[in-house]
């Protein structure tokens, strides 16, 4: 038996395919096998939307393609070959032949004559989705007969998706081959580079925003690209997950939709720096109205509800695009904006292209194959190209900034430092004041009082003094002199264990010239600390010091103007806290006022002066019948426990 021959090229294009009739039928949906309805057929053009004709058919539709190859009708005529020849030359094998489809909208299956060649996964919902993905075959030629052949295939979809079927072809497998390499091309891969293009630019720019809050701009961008990136799941999933079913996938699609016209318009106004709060709410409203309207819409009338809704997006889409041509090419009261500029040309192509989505908004193919999948790419691209730049911008001008404000601090820290040094001269010529103020009031008080008393007991002595007494006398404010110098050092740092031991030089030497002028004394000492100093149950060391010289001046004012013939000295603790110092006489007192007005005592200020330092309550109390003089001090506040030669320093 003769071997049937390979097809060629030339074989093929002898035998094209030729499609001789395609019809269409409403059938029950959830009964994919043959037959088909026999009445009720009409006529149809590919690609189809059923939906045009049958607007209230919910359901399944059955497509019948009636196809032959060419050459099977035009049989070699009688006379061109031999009877031999015929029953010697072998009989030339048939053009093998390929199909293709654009998509079957929403789920669909293929069969041959009666051979079923292909079927989704799921016919029923949750259907498959096979409306976007393009397929091929090649037709075994055991499915195929002489003469017409028959293509059914049957494509189910709520018309709420406007369902049908796409582009069908037959051909070589060459050329069919290479047709749905290039619907592959525009239909998926286009698509997937636009969905991670967009995810990479939603996750870039919201790590950007979420470093810099107040930068809106770039936050309001990645949600865009967010939204974008659901939505252009309607063109890439392949089943419903994770959704019940298909017209809730569509909700959802078109909220997503709403959600990427609302962020577009609202990252437009903060790109180009544009005020219009009462807009922004009326967008909200518009877009919360969408998503109210997509959810709640029935599903019998979802088709209408739906194409409103996604008209009106569209619409809004556009009209933000037109707005901002004239804010980027016709500014108020500002020159044009470069960045403003590019974004409207941005602005201008997607509106060209939105205006032909408008128009075609019934060709469901159309729009799925121009639309989504040429201007997303070129569109994201462009826009992650400008913000991109912009961002650029800011981290120049920020490292310029940063330049300028190193040289500021750097001139800043120079005029601090000259600042200090000079506030470190004056604080240096204020201690040498106070130093000097400090010495001269320990002058006053001790030696000063000493060689008071020494005038008074020259005066007041009745008989010429003696030799021994003045040596006496110089002796004792050697003794003054000493001590003053004594607690102008750290020798003197220590607090006395007792309030007794703490008077006691003192007392000493003002009770022995006290007694040789005739004056009575009489001392009241607590007899012990009621604590600590850490405590705060005890005086520091400088508070004894100033205390000691509060009290001398105290003593010398006695002697010097008093004429008293009783002087008490009392060293009490009334509270723990608390320390009060008293020195009562019987003199003929003064006027408390009136030297305070006339500014000429030199002793009164001074008390006055190491009281306040002190932090110290000071009085002076004063009549015919004697003077008071007593100072509280509140123990565990006021100078801090420094040596008693800090005062002098």
């Amino acid at each position: 038996m003769a071997q049937a021959a390979p097809p060629t090229s030339a074989d093929a294009d002898r035998c094209p395919a030729q499609i001789l009739q395609v019809d269409a039928v409403r059938a029950p949906e959830g009964n994919a096998t043959l037959p088909a309805p026999e009445q009720g057929w009409q006529p149809v053009t590919l690609p189809d939307v059923w939906t045009s004709r049958w607007p209230e058919h919910d359901g399944a539709v059955w497509y019948r393609i009636l196809w032959q190859r060419a050459c099977s009708s035009s049989p070699p005529a009688a006379d061109a070959v031999s009877a031999s020849a015929l029953a010697t030359a072998p009989m030339p094998a048939p053009a093998p032949v390929a199909l293709g489809i654009d998509g079957i909208s929403v789920a669909g299956a293929v069969y041959v004559n009666r051979d079923l060649l292909w079927s989704d996964a799921s016919l029923v919902e949750p259907l498959s989705r096979s409306w976007n993905v393009p397929r091929w075959w090649l037709l075994p030629e055991s499915m195929l007969q002489p003469g017409t052949n028959t293509v059914w295939v049957y494509a189910v979809g709520p018309r709420a998706l406007s369902p049908g079927m796409g582009q069908l072809r037959l051909g070589t497998p060459q050329a069919v081959a290479q047709m749905q390499e290039a619907k592959e091309w525009r239909q998926r891969t286009v698509y997937f580079v636009n969905a991670v293009l967009c995810a990479m630019a939603g996750v870039l720019f919201f790590s950007i925003w979420l470093l810099q809050r107040k930068a809106r701009t770039y936050g309001w961008f990645a949600l865009m690209a967010l939204c974008w990136m659901l939505y252009l799941s309607t063109y890439l999933a392949d089943t419903q997950w994770p959704w019940p079913d298909s017209l809730t996938r569509g909700r959802f699609s078109l909220i997503a939709l709403l959600g990427y016209v609302l962020s577009v318009c609202i990252f437009t106004f903060r790109f180009g720096a544009q005020k219009l709060p009462w807009v922004e709410r009326f967008l909200w409203l518009l877009a919360f109205i969408g998503a109210a309207a997509t959810c709640l819409v029935p599903a019998e009338h979802a088709r209408q509800g739906f194409s409103l809704v996604w008209q009106g997006a569209t619409a809004v889409f556009l009209v933000n695009g037109l707005q901002f041509q004239l804010h980027a090419w016709f500014p108020r009261n500002r020159p044009r904006n470069l960045a403003h500029i590019l974004l409207a040309c941005i602005w201008l192509l997607l509106t060209l292209v939105a205006l032909n989505n408008l128009y075609s908004v019934l060709d469901r193919w159309q729009v799925a194959r121009d639309w989504a999948a040429l201007s997303g790419v070129l569109v994201i691209g462009l826009l992650m190209l400008l913000l991109g730049g912009q961002l650029v911008r800011q981290m120049h001008e920020v490292r310029r900034f940063n330049r300028e404000l190193k040289v500021g601090v750097e001139s800043a820290r120079s005029e601090l430092a000259l600042a200090l040094q000079r506030e470190h001269l004056q604080a240096l010529e204020n201690a040498k004041l106070q130093e000097r103020m400090a010495l001269a009031h320990d002058l006053h008080d001790g030696l000063g009082g000493a060689l008071v008393r020494s005038m008074a007991l020259v005066e007041q002595a009745p008989d010429t003094i003696s030799s021994a007494r003045v040596l006496s006398l110089l002796k004792s404010m050697r003794d003054d002199l000493n001590q003053l110098i004594d607690y102008g050092s750290s020798a003197g740092a220590s607090v006395p264990d007792t309030p007794v031991q703490w008077a006691a030089p003192l007392r000493h030497r003002i009770t022995r010239i006290l007694d040789e002028i005739g004056v009575q004394t009489h001392w009241s000492i607590a007899a012990q600390w009621q604590g600590t100093v850490e405590e705060g149950k005890r005086p520091n060391a400088l508070q004894c010091l100033l205390l000691t010289r509060l009290v001398e001046e105290a003593l010398s004012n006695v002697i010097k103007h008093s004429h008293a013939s009783k002087v008490r000295v009392e060293y009490a603790q009334p509270k723990p806290n608390q320390l009060l110092v008293r020195v009562e006489d019987d003199g003929v007192g003064f006027d408390v006022q009136a030297v305070q007005r006339a500014g000429q005592s030199v002793g009164m200020r001074s008390m006055a002066a190491r009281a306040e330092r002190l932090g110290a309550s000071f009085s002076v109390q004063s009549s015919p019948a004697g003077t008071m003089v007593t100072a509280v001090l509140q123990l565990g506040t006021g100078l801090p426990a420094a040596a008693p030669g800090a005062e002098a320093r």
